[in-house]
Protein backbone atom coordinates (compact mmCIF):
# COMPACT_ATOMS: atom_id res chain seq x y z
CA UNK A 1 0.00 0.00 0.00
CA UNK A 2 1.03 3.67 -0.46
CA UNK A 3 -0.14 6.33 1.13
CA UNK A 4 0.05 10.02 -1.16
CA UNK A 5 0.11 13.34 0.00
CA UNK A 6 -0.11 16.04 -2.71
CA UNK A 7 -0.15 19.92 -2.71
CA UNK A 8 -1.01 19.05 1.29
CA UNK A 9 -2.55 22.93 2.39
CA UNK A 10 -3.56 23.53 6.06
CA UNK A 11 -4.28 27.17 7.29
CA UNK A 12 -5.86 28.65 10.86
CA UNK A 13 -6.91 31.87 10.24
CA UNK A 14 -3.70 33.91 8.23
CA UNK A 15 -1.76 31.05 8.95
CA UNK A 16 -0.23 28.56 7.00
CA UNK A 17 0.71 25.79 9.02
CA UNK A 18 1.42 23.01 6.69
CA UNK A 19 2.48 24.66 3.12
CA UNK A 20 1.60 22.30 -0.33
CA UNK A 21 3.54 19.37 1.34
CA UNK A 22 3.89 16.75 -0.96
CA UNK A 23 5.19 13.02 -0.82
CA UNK A 24 4.57 9.63 -1.61
CA UNK A 25 5.11 6.83 1.11
CA UNK A 26 5.94 3.44 0.24
CA UNK A 27 5.94 0.60 3.25
CA UNK A 28 9.26 1.80 5.86
CA UNK A 29 9.58 3.80 8.66
CA UNK A 30 9.43 7.59 8.23
CA UNK A 31 10.91 10.37 10.96
CA UNK A 32 9.03 13.69 10.68
CA UNK A 33 11.43 16.03 11.81
CA UNK A 34 11.32 20.02 12.70
CA UNK A 35 11.11 22.46 15.46
CA UNK A 36 8.03 23.41 17.42
CA UNK A 37 5.63 25.11 15.14
CA UNK A 38 6.90 23.69 12.36
CA UNK A 39 3.67 22.02 11.57
CA UNK A 40 4.25 18.34 12.18
CA UNK A 41 1.20 17.64 14.41
CA UNK A 42 -1.21 19.67 11.93
CA UNK A 43 0.07 17.28 9.26
CA UNK A 44 -0.79 14.21 10.86
CA UNK A 45 -4.04 15.28 12.09
CA UNK A 46 -4.90 16.73 8.35
CA UNK A 47 -3.47 11.86 7.58
CA UNK A 48 -6.04 11.68 9.97
CA UNK A 49 -8.97 13.25 8.98
CA UNK A 50 -9.27 15.71 11.63
CA UNK A 51 -8.68 18.51 9.51
CA UNK A 52 -10.50 19.37 6.45
CA UNK A 53 -7.55 20.51 4.05
CA UNK A 54 -7.50 24.11 2.34
CA UNK A 55 -6.11 22.35 -0.41
CA UNK A 56 -4.72 19.13 -1.76
CA UNK A 57 -5.03 16.40 -1.59
CA UNK A 58 -4.34 12.68 0.11
CA UNK A 59 -4.71 9.25 -0.70
CA UNK A 60 -4.49 6.17 1.00
CA UNK A 61 -4.01 5.40 5.12
CA UNK A 62 -7.54 4.72 5.52
CA UNK A 63 -8.64 4.52 9.25
CA UNK A 64 -4.56 4.82 10.81
CA UNK A 65 -3.60 4.16 14.31
CA UNK A 66 -2.63 7.37 15.74
CA UNK A 67 -1.13 8.53 18.90
CA UNK A 68 -1.62 11.84 19.55
CA UNK A 69 0.81 14.30 20.91
CA UNK A 70 -1.37 14.47 24.22
CA UNK A 71 -3.22 11.19 25.15
CA UNK A 72 -5.54 10.59 27.91
CA UNK A 73 -7.92 7.92 28.98
CA UNK A 74 -11.10 7.60 30.82
CA UNK A 75 -9.29 7.54 34.79
CA UNK A 76 -11.60 5.20 36.34
CA UNK A 77 -11.73 2.40 33.63
CA UNK A 78 -9.35 -0.27 33.94
CA UNK A 79 -6.88 -0.26 30.94
CA UNK A 80 -8.46 -3.36 29.93
CA UNK A 81 -11.88 -1.29 29.76
CA UNK A 82 -10.49 1.19 27.98
CA UNK A 83 -8.81 -1.11 25.22
CA UNK A 84 -12.06 -2.39 24.62
CA UNK A 85 -13.72 0.53 24.00
CA UNK A 86 -11.31 1.48 21.84
CA UNK A 87 -11.15 -1.21 19.89
CA UNK A 88 -15.07 -1.10 19.31
CA UNK A 89 -14.86 2.23 18.41
CA UNK A 90 -12.14 0.98 15.72
CA UNK A 91 -14.25 -1.60 14.53
CA UNK A 92 -12.50 -4.80 15.78
CA UNK A 93 -15.15 -7.87 15.88
CA UNK A 94 -16.08 -8.46 19.72
CA UNK A 95 -14.76 -11.96 19.82
CA UNK A 96 -11.31 -10.84 18.53
CA UNK A 97 -10.59 -8.11 21.02
CA UNK A 98 -9.47 -10.24 24.06
CA UNK A 99 -7.03 -11.43 21.97
CA UNK A 100 -5.76 -8.39 20.38
CA UNK A 101 -5.83 -6.28 23.45
CA UNK A 102 -3.49 -9.09 24.82
CA UNK A 103 -1.15 -8.91 21.60
CA UNK A 104 -0.60 -4.95 22.22
CA UNK A 105 -0.38 -4.42 26.07
CA UNK A 106 2.34 -6.95 25.47
CA UNK A 107 4.70 -5.20 22.95
CA UNK A 108 4.11 -2.26 25.29
CA UNK A 109 5.02 -4.07 28.84
CA UNK A 110 1.54 -3.64 30.12
CA UNK A 111 0.21 -6.83 30.74
CA UNK A 112 0.84 -6.95 34.47
CA UNK A 113 -0.99 -3.70 34.34
CA UNK A 114 -4.45 -5.06 32.39
CA UNK A 115 -6.75 -4.84 35.32
CA UNK A 116 -5.35 -1.52 36.88
CA UNK A 117 -7.70 1.62 36.56
CA UNK A 118 -5.93 4.02 33.97
CA UNK A 119 -5.88 6.76 37.29
CA UNK A 120 -3.40 4.43 39.09
CA UNK A 121 -0.50 4.36 35.77
CA UNK A 122 1.98 6.33 35.64
CA UNK A 123 2.59 8.86 32.83
CA UNK A 124 5.07 6.81 31.34
CA UNK A 125 2.33 4.12 31.52
CA UNK A 126 -0.07 6.24 30.11
CA UNK A 127 2.36 6.91 26.65
CA UNK A 128 3.04 3.33 26.77
CA UNK A 129 -1.23 2.52 26.74
CA UNK A 130 -1.25 5.02 23.56
CA UNK A 131 1.25 3.48 21.57
CA UNK A 132 -0.98 0.01 22.50
CA UNK A 133 -4.46 1.73 21.17
CA UNK A 134 -2.06 2.65 17.61
CA UNK A 135 -1.40 -0.12 17.31
CA UNK A 136 -4.78 -2.05 17.90
CA UNK A 137 -5.95 -3.78 14.58
CA UNK A 138 -2.39 -3.83 13.07
CA UNK A 139 -2.84 -1.01 10.69
CA UNK A 140 -1.30 -0.36 7.49
CA UNK A 141 -0.45 3.32 8.65
CA UNK A 142 0.51 4.60 11.75
CA UNK A 143 0.95 7.91 13.00
CA UNK A 144 3.11 8.58 15.95
CA UNK A 145 3.33 12.13 17.46
CA UNK A 146 6.06 12.34 20.11
CA UNK A 147 5.98 8.76 21.01
CA UNK A 148 8.77 8.70 23.47
CA UNK A 149 7.95 11.53 25.35
CA UNK A 150 8.33 10.92 29.20
CA UNK A 151 9.58 6.82 28.13
CA UNK A 152 12.47 5.55 30.41
CA UNK A 153 15.24 4.13 27.89
CA UNK A 154 14.27 0.50 28.42
CA UNK A 155 10.78 1.53 27.05
CA UNK A 156 12.14 3.64 24.62
CA UNK A 157 14.14 0.82 23.32
CA UNK A 158 10.95 -1.14 23.11
CA UNK A 159 9.40 0.95 21.15
CA UNK A 160 12.02 1.01 18.17
CA UNK A 161 11.69 -2.99 18.64
CA UNK A 162 7.84 -2.58 17.86
CA UNK A 163 8.21 -0.14 15.20
CA UNK A 164 11.48 -2.21 13.61
CA UNK A 165 9.56 -5.50 13.88
CA UNK A 166 6.64 -3.62 11.00
CA UNK A 167 9.08 -2.00 8.86
CA UNK A 168 7.57 -3.95 6.07
CA UNK A 169 4.16 -3.96 6.87
CA UNK A 170 2.96 -1.02 6.13
CA UNK A 171 3.95 2.99 6.58
CA UNK A 172 4.79 4.39 9.73
CA UNK A 173 5.29 8.05 9.99
CA UNK A 174 6.94 9.46 13.63
CA UNK A 175 7.00 12.55 14.53
CA UNK A 176 9.75 13.91 17.10
CA UNK A 177 12.34 16.35 17.96
CA UNK A 178 14.66 14.15 19.24
CA UNK A 179 17.21 13.47 16.54
CA UNK A 180 18.76 10.02 18.25
CA UNK A 181 14.79 8.42 17.86
CA UNK A 182 15.05 9.22 13.92
CA UNK A 183 18.63 7.98 13.60
CA UNK A 184 17.54 4.43 15.45
CA UNK A 185 14.47 4.07 13.49
CA UNK A 186 14.15 5.80 10.15
CA UNK A 187 14.94 4.70 6.41
CA UNK A 188 13.85 8.05 5.44
CA UNK A 189 13.91 11.61 7.11
CA UNK A 190 11.53 14.20 6.52
CA UNK A 191 12.64 17.53 7.48
CA UNK A 192 9.65 19.89 8.45
CA UNK A 193 10.44 23.92 8.51
CA UNK A 194 7.28 26.80 9.07
CA UNK A 195 4.76 24.18 7.06
CA UNK A 196 7.31 23.34 4.53
CA UNK A 197 9.09 20.10 3.66
CA UNK A 198 12.69 21.67 3.75
CA UNK A 199 14.60 18.24 3.01
CA UNK A 200 13.78 14.39 2.79
CA UNK A 201 16.86 11.75 2.51
CA UNK A 202 17.98 9.04 4.75
CA UNK A 203 19.82 9.96 7.77
CA UNK A 204 23.41 10.07 5.76
CA UNK A 205 22.44 12.17 3.16
CA UNK A 206 20.99 14.72 5.98
CA UNK A 207 24.16 14.75 7.39
CA UNK A 208 25.59 15.35 4.05
CA UNK A 209 23.75 18.89 4.49
CA UNK A 210 26.01 19.64 6.92
CA UNK A 211 29.72 18.87 4.65
CA UNK A 212 32.11 21.50 4.88
CA UNK A 213 30.50 23.52 7.32
CA UNK A 214 31.22 22.13 10.61
CA UNK A 215 33.96 24.00 13.07
CA UNK A 216 35.93 23.30 16.14
CA UNK A 217 36.44 26.42 16.81
CA UNK A 218 38.49 27.47 20.18
CA UNK A 219 36.89 29.31 22.57
CA UNK A 220 38.99 32.33 22.57
CA UNK A 221 38.38 32.89 18.86
CA UNK A 222 34.67 33.35 19.14
CA UNK A 223 35.51 36.98 18.57
CA UNK A 224 36.75 35.73 15.38
CA UNK A 225 33.87 34.21 14.06
CA UNK A 226 32.39 36.19 10.45
CA UNK A 227 29.61 35.72 8.16
CA UNK A 228 26.56 33.49 9.09
CA UNK A 229 26.66 30.96 11.94
CA UNK A 230 25.54 29.08 14.51
CA UNK A 231 27.17 27.77 17.90
CA UNK A 232 25.83 24.21 17.78
CA UNK A 233 27.44 23.42 21.61
CA UNK A 234 30.31 24.05 23.44
CA UNK A 235 32.25 22.05 25.42
CA UNK A 236 35.72 21.82 27.32
CA UNK A 237 38.42 19.47 26.04
CA UNK A 238 41.44 19.67 28.28
CA UNK A 239 39.95 22.42 30.20
CA UNK A 240 39.88 24.93 27.33
CA UNK A 241 36.52 25.81 25.87
CA UNK A 242 35.45 24.78 22.28
CA UNK A 243 32.74 25.34 20.08
CA UNK A 244 30.93 23.37 17.64
CA UNK A 245 29.95 25.68 15.08
CA UNK A 246 27.79 25.27 11.75
CA UNK A 247 28.23 27.81 8.71
CA UNK A 248 28.74 27.85 5.00
CA UNK A 249 31.65 30.01 5.40
CA UNK A 250 35.17 29.24 6.71
CA UNK A 251 36.06 29.73 10.02
CA UNK A 252 38.64 29.77 12.67
CA UNK A 253 39.05 26.38 13.71
CA UNK A 254 39.33 22.74 12.71
CA UNK A 255 36.99 20.91 10.46
CA UNK A 256 34.67 18.21 11.30
CA UNK A 257 32.74 15.64 10.48
CA UNK A 258 28.83 16.31 10.00
CA UNK A 259 26.38 14.57 12.06
CA UNK A 260 22.72 13.79 10.46
CA UNK A 261 22.02 16.60 13.76
CA UNK A 262 24.09 19.01 12.25
CA UNK A 263 22.66 19.16 8.62
CA UNK A 264 18.83 19.11 10.42
CA UNK A 265 20.28 22.36 12.11
CA UNK A 266 21.96 23.47 8.34
CA UNK A 267 18.25 22.91 6.68
CA UNK A 268 16.22 24.69 8.96
CA UNK A 269 18.53 27.69 9.50
CA UNK A 270 18.96 27.63 5.91
CA UNK A 271 22.89 27.56 6.52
Amino acid sequence: MTLTLKDVTKRFKKRVAVDRFSMEFQPGVYGLLGPNGAGKTTLLRCICGLYRLNGGSIQGGESPGYLPQSFGMFRELTLTQMMEYLATLKGLPKGEQEEEIRRVLDLVNLSDRAGSRVKALSGGMVRRAGIAQALLGDPEVLLFDEPTAGLDPEERVRFQNVVAARRRKGVTLISTHIVGDVEALCGTILILHQGKLAAVGTAQEIAQLAQGKVYAVPGERESELRGSFFVKNRSEENGASILRVLSPEPQPGEPLAPTMEDGYLCAIKGL
